[in-house]
Formats: structure tokens, C-alpha cells, sequence
């Protein structure tokens, strides 16, 4: 099994992924203009706002991702060539690393999914209202595409176990 190219194809995965983040939110960037110039009501004119820190969050997070995938995908082959099962060593540590995170990711998610739903029932001003809902909606695009990443980091380190072994 060859690891560099497992980790190679795992990283321009992540590279075609991570753009779903920036494509979000130029979503909610829209949202937001759309609802600036078109926004009649007070719960419209509320969302403005978050609608936009949501756009401008998932963009700088989308942004981040891309370039550390695009870093680690041209460093790989140099670090693997070096020394092959340091390589996988130091992947082995990195993934294990970003798997911990997931779960607390997924923990902390749900539990913030909760308090914003909590105050959309327990306030009427539209302002808390129009954030809490587009903090849902945000939270859940970050869920959706973590998850998705999460499946494949999980994969990628099946192969890398596999790869320690034959080392």
C-alpha cells in the first residue's frame, strides 16, 4: 500500500471539501444584502447582521482549511522521502489529534444547536431571534461538513495503521 498516496488523495479531498464553507458563507453573505435591500419586517431587517458575521465566519474558516490542505498536500512527498516512517509517525500524531477535536466538535455543537433553539422559545425580540436561527443554521453546515471529514480522516487513519504495520 502505497501511504503517500493515501495521504495525498486524503488531503485533495479535503482540499475539494473545504470550499463548501466558503461557498456557505457567500450564501449568507447574500442572504444578508438580499435582506438589507429587500428586508421590510423586523425580524428581515434582524437578520442582516448575523446573517453576515455567519458569512464572513464560514468564509475565514473555509479560507484557513484551503490553505493548510493546499501546504500539507505540497509537503507531503518531501516528508515522506525523507524519512518514510517518521512520516507516518508524525501523521499518525496529527490525526489522532484532529480526531479528539472532532469529538469534542461534536459534542459542543449539539449543545449550542440547544442553547440557541432554547432562546428562540424563550425571547421575542427579533434580533436574538433572527441569530439564534442563523447560528443553528451555520452550526449545522459545520456538523454536516465535519462530519463528512471526520469519516475520512477516520479512513485515512485505518490506512496508516495499515502502513505503520508493514513498516
Amino acid at each position: 500500500m502505497d501511504i503517500l498516496k493515501a495521504a495525498t488523495d486524503w488531503a485533495k479531498a479535503e482540499v475539494l471539501s473545504t470550499p463548501f464553507f466558503i461557498l456557505f458563507g457567500v450564501v449568507f453573505i447574500a442572504i444578508s444584502i438580499g435582506l438589507g435591500h429587500l428586508g421590510k419586517t423586523d425580524l428581515a431587517k434582524a437578520y442582516i447582521i448575523p446573517t453576515l458575521v455567519a458569512g464572513v465566519l464560514l468564509i475565514i474558516i473555509g479560507s484557513g482549511l484551503l490553505y493548510t490542505n493546499i501546504s500539507r498536500i505540497s509537503s507531503f512527498e518531501a516528508d515522506y522521502k525523507r524519512d518514510a516512517s517518521a512520516f507516518v509517525e508524525a501523521e499518525m500524531v496529527r490525526v489522532e489529534g484532529t480526531l479528539k477535536e472532532y469529538t469534542t466538535v461534536f459534542k459542543v455543537i449539539p449543545l449550542m444547536i440547544i442553547v440557541a433553539a432554547l432562546l428562540i422559545i424563550f425571547t421575542s425580540t427579533p434580533v436574538w431571534r433572527a441569530s439564534s436561527i442563523t447560528a443553528i443554521t451555520m452550526l449545522i453546515i459545520i456538523l454536516f461538513i465535519d462530519g463528512l471529514a471526520h469519516a475520512r480522516i477516520a479512513d485515512y487513519k485505518s490506512q496508516l495503521i495499515v502502513a505503520d504495520k508493514q513498516e
